[in-house]
């Protein structure tokens, strides 16, 4: 099978280059998002369709309940994108073979272990999202992120904090996987007639990759928002149109009353949301990732992936900077030997 060679001298610019601020695509598409959870959990807010529930939901709430649980969202998505970056480098590592080559497959294990760690470490932030969604901002029953976590803790036990975790953790493999097998196809096809991809090309592949993964992915979306809505604490259980006492009986509860598409229930705004965040993030990953490359010599330009000429592109960035060095040392002109010589003069 195809393999990829990984250069480890050049991961520390990879991770600068996935730790750029995601914040305003958060902020853009939090109604997008909010619609989604609705959807999905089966709230009264989208019985008359999701066209509907956004209005319905300014009128009875305000314009600024579009935006609830969004600074939950933001918060957590440092923590998660730091240790899926940690967990990524390592376990790519660890897949290598001796040659450094990794074949797609690994690649594509890799990439989903690592979320699968990030997520089961910042689930209990995922839950507090869902809660502060489906509440009632004029009612509601949790004053804030902060106390939310201590009275779901305090109330129903740790265990709530991770409920819905198990079909989270099976979600991210369609999902990883879908998406980086056909972002790597998509870069197979683009290559045969332009070598050097684009930004809208990047663009293209992000968005193609992101609306696969995430129609595999969201039926096991799907349920575990309900298993994080779902509360006897909370009025009318947390709004969740079915019930049920685990996760298997939430697929077979949800597919009874709402059909098999009852799964695929707010993909649309999912997808309308999804989209256009995962391409702006790989366009913005691959952007910088060539100024990285670039600042440490390996490209002409952070506008292309035009090499450097005479450019060993094996060589760890440390390395290069000290053949760099040695260069300029050896061709640096020495001074006259008339002007270091007094008895000469």
């Amino acid at each position: 099978g195809a393999v990829w060679r990984v250069p480890l001298g050049k991961e520390s610019g990879n991770a600068r280059a996935a730790s750029q601020p995601k914040e305003f695509v958060l902020n853009l598409t939090a109604p997008l998002e909010l619609l989604t959870v609705l959807a999905q959990v089966g709230t009264w807010h989208c019985r008359r369709g999701l066209r509907d529930a956004g209005s319905s939901l300014c009128r009875t709430e305000g314009v600024r309940a579009l935006w609830k649980g969004n600074l939950t969202a933001c918060l957590r998505l440092c923590p998660y994108s730091a240790l899926q970056l940690a967990a990524s480098r390592r376990l790519v590592t660890l897949f290598m073979d001796e040659l450094g080559h990794i074949s797609h497959w690994r690649a594509i294990m890799a990439g989903s272990l690592a979320g699968m760690v990030a997520t089961t470490v910042t689930y209990p932030s995922d839950v507090v999202k869902t809660r502060l969604i489906v509440q009632n901002r004029l009612e509601p029953s949790y004053q804030g992120i902060l106390h939310a976590f201590d009275k779901i803790y305090h109330q129903e036990g740790l265990r709530a904090l991770y409920r819905g975790v198990s079909p989270a953790i099976l979600g991210a493999v369609p999902f990883s996987a879908g998406s980086f097998f056909v972002y790597t196809s998509l870069d197979t096809i683009w290559q045969e007639p332009i070598v050097r991809f684009t930004p809208l090309q990047n663009f293209v592949n992000g968005c193609v990759a992101a609306a696969v993964a995430q129609t595999l992915s969201f039926p096991f979306e799907t349920v575990k928002r309900k298993m994080q809505a779902q509360s006897p604490w909370l009025p009318h259980y947390g709004g969740v149109d079915v019930h049920f006492t685990g996760m298997a009986d939430c697929f077979r509860q949800t597919v009874k009353h709402k059909g098999v598409l009852g799964l695929w229930r707010g993909l649309t705004p999912s997808l309308l949301k999804i989209v256009p965040y995962f391409g702006v993030m790989f366009s913005t990953f691959e952007f910088c990732k060539r100024v990285c490359l670039y600042r440490n010599g390996y490209i002409q330009s952070p506008l292309n992936y035009k090499l450097t000429p005479g450019v060993d592109q094996s060589l760890h960035p440390q390395e290069l900077r000290e053949l760099k060095l040695l260069r300029r040392e050896n061709f640096k002109p020495r001074k006259s030997a008339s002007r270091t010589r007094p008895w000469m003069l």
